[in-house]
């Protein structure tokens, strides 16, 4: 296969005698196994069952990650010690942080107000964080008033077709928040998680099933992301099986841009790289898909599943990618055609797109600790990265605009291992 042409991968079964994390985990037990996982994980049309019991807390960070974060901060070890001094910084992250819970938010059209949304959950992450990691009550105390608020008040996310991006990103966010808080005094859990169920799950559902009523591939890689990150994590939050599942399984063969081999279309295997759906597109809106690609592998690495692995590492290839090209270097290009509109009207890119190259978001110490230390994998284009932009901050460090707020960020301080 020349390295240009696109890559068909067998839609196979695993290889016979290769075990899924989960099943490395279940069958070895724990940390020694999942440290003694290869370098691929398998590729499987077969539906893989949600965990017996899900591990809590278990998104983003799990409890090895926090205590790690603690333990360092408390030592005044770097990396960890400057990621948390970018945290601290941040005002987003003062105990005296008020919040603005809003009936309706509405992103796309008249009326926007979702920016009191995605700065109210960026103030609750990070109090989150300060608690979880300094034992602050105050801290604890602001992150949880944050949340009862909004599960008290918001009833509607609307707009035009940009809701299902907020329902996306800022579905799986607030549900983070959520996990981190979950058993802290006074937390209305069960509110909480009756709005995840009642406000951004419905929406999340009806984009995945039915996209607008547009042609399946018409919304970029990164609508499905979001809100693959949202099911899977209320999935998480509410004890659900079901929907951690429907996450999962589109993650492997959903119809969408957001399945890996959608969103990572063309593989140059000889180096090591793949191409990203949206690298034509733009470089802001790619290295979002990093963040959102990487936020979902991580929260089910916490449940026991390696899709950061899976498919020989596929994710990982397009990172890499990536990471080369906004680093200033040369890449392949595939020309890629896809359909837009509601009649699937050709449109096609035929080299890769400048727009943004460079941009700095905080999306590449969790890529880069992940591969390079959990897994011991040669990432040079995704270590130099994530060194050029150390330490991650997170809300309020990347500007005002929504685009700073797509990832919750303090990557460093989480994942520094």
């Amino acid at each position: 296969m020349s390295r240009t042409s696109p890559h068909t991968s067998p839609e196979g079964l695993a290889p016979e005698g290769e075990l899924s994390r989960r099943g490395l985990l279940r069958t070895a037990g724990g940390l020694t196994a999942a440290l003694a996982l290869g370098a691929a994980s398998s590729v499987t049309t077969t539906a893989e069952a949600a965990p017996a019991t899900f591990t809590h807390p278990g998104m983003l960070h799990a409890y090895g990650e926090l205590n790690r974060a603690k333990v360092r901060v408390a030592a005044g070890d770097d990396p960890w010690l400057s990621g948390w001094n970018r945290l601290t910084a941040n005002s987003h992250s003062a105990a005296t942080w008020t919040p603005n819970p809003q009936a309706t938010i509405i992103r796309g059209g008249t009326g926007e107000n979702y920016g009191i949304l995605y700065n109210d959950i960026h103030a609750a992450y990070q109090n989150a964080l300060r608690w979880k990691i300094a034992g602050t009550t105050a801290h604890g105390d602001t992150a949880v008033r944050i949340l009862n608020a909004w599960s008290s008040k918001l009833t509607t996310v609307t707009g035009n077709a940009d809701r299902f991006l907020a329902a996306g990103i800022y579905g799986y966010q607030f549900a983070n928040v959520a996990e981190l808080m979950r058993g802290y005094a006074g937390f209305d859990l069960n509110r909480f998680k009756t709005m995840m169920l009642n406000v951004f799950y419905p929406l999340n559902n009806q984009f995945l099933n039915n996209h607008n009523d547009a042609c399946i591939t018409n919304y970029w890689a990164n609508w499905d992301l979001c809100t693959m990150n949202s099911i899977l994590a209320i999935g998480i939050l509410c004890d659900d099986g079901a929907k951690y599942d429907q996450a999962v399984n589109y993650f492997k063969n959903g119809a969408g841009n957001g399945a890996i081999r959608k969103a990572v279309p063309f593989l140059y295997d000889s180096q090591g790289l793949a191409q990203w759906q949206e690298s034509g597109r733009d470089q802001g809106h790619t290295m979002m898909g990093m963040g959102q690609m990487g936020a979902f592998c991580e929260m089910a690495w916490s449940q026991g599943e390696d899709l950061y692995g899976y498919d020989n590492n596929r994710f990982m290839k397009a990172a890499q990618y990536v990471a080369k090209y906004n680093l200033g270097e040369d890449v392949p290009f595939t020309a890629y055609t896809w359909g837009t509109g509601q009649n699937c009207a050709q449109q096609t890119h035929t080299v890769i797109s400048s727009s943004g190259r460079g941009q700095v978001r905080p999306v590449w110490d969790l890529l880069h600790y992940h591969y390079a230390r959990r897994r011991g994998l040669s990432v040079p284009y995704i270590t130099r990265m994530a060194q050029s932009v150390r330490p991650e901050g997170g809300g309020g460090d990347y500007g005002p605009n929504s685009g700073g707020y797509d990832q919750l960020g303090f990557g460093t301080l989480m994942y520094a291992r």
